[in-house]
């Protein structure tokens, strides 16, 4: 086994571990993957999951970049990929599957988005999009080989084509939108981090149940904010009352009304 071979295993192995990830596919998608091939050329910029600076890899082996790390995207913007862990947590929650059309909003340069490529097969679609437009043209050139992928610049609060059993927001708001709950197919998964102006918060799963939606917290989370996130103190309140609201116990309602559940 070469080095990178032996190191892509080594990352598969602790993910799983860490996260006690169940889907088979999903392990199988972190393996077969390459995370070089969503990135510029190295040497890279990376950072732990609790660290606050950057270092350099020592060299552009790609064997570097199969840890539990962060790599820059534009360090001058804090914009970093998703860490592995984490990310791949959040598709296990969500019980991504076979034949599933997933919709990612900030694809960012299509790692994740060859995941779940994978993981939902040639019957299924990953419809990808991206509101910066030099990322999401890197992100269509890496994800080329990827037949099932559709990779769009655009905003993911006005446009998201047909309806998907799985959605997935790639980036911080104040509340779920309510044209990602309208675009749920019966028994539709959303996973959205909530976050205030600080980029701190936490990520819920809001699942359809029938006429309505059940939410809960999965997990606290640190994440860049999306175009078009509010930066009021108000927004803030927003975000904070879902939090609170959804950790206490599943969050039922049927709509959203100005930021909050609604049940008209």
């Amino acid at each position: 086994m070469s080095d990178l071979a032996a190191a892509r295993a080594r990352y598969v192995e602790r993910i799983a571990k860490r996260e006690r990830i169940s889907s088979t596919r999903l392990l199988s998608a972190l393996g077969d993957v390459p995370r070089e091939k969503f990135l510029a050329k190295g040497p890279w910029r990376i950072k732990s999951e609790a660290g606050s600076s950057y270092r350099l890899t020592p060299d552009a082996d790609p064997v570097h970049l199969y840890d539990n790390v962060l790599v820059a995207i534009d360090a001058r913007r804090k914009l970093d990929t998703g860490l592995p862990s984490l990310w791949a947590h959040f598709i296990d929650v969500l019980d991504v599957g076979e034949k599933d059309r997933v919709i990612q909003i900030g694809c960012g340069l299509g790692y994740f988005s060859a995941v779940l490529s994978e993981i939902v097969g040639p019957k299924g679609g990953v419809h990808a999009i991206e509101c910066d437009e030099r990322l999401a043209a890197r992100a269509a050139n890496y994800l080329r080989p990827y037949r099932n992928v559709t990779v769009v610049h655009g905003d993911g609060c006005k446009d998201l084509g047909e309806p998907a059993d799985v959605i997935i927001v790639h980036a911080g708001f104040s509340h779920p939108h309510p044209l990602w709950l309208q675009s749920l197919r019966p028994r539709g998964r959303l996973l959205v981090p909530l976050t205030q102006r600080d980029r701190e918060g936490a990520a819920l799963k809001i699942s359809r149940r029938g006429k309505g939606f059940e939410a809960e917290a999965v997990q606290q989370i640190r994440i860049f904010p999306g175009q078009g996130r509010g930066a009021t103190a108000l927004d803030d309140r927003v975000a904070d009352w879902w939090q609170r609201a959804s950790a206490l116990a599943p969050l039922r309602f049927r709509g959203i009304a100005q930021g909050l559940p609604s049940d008209g």
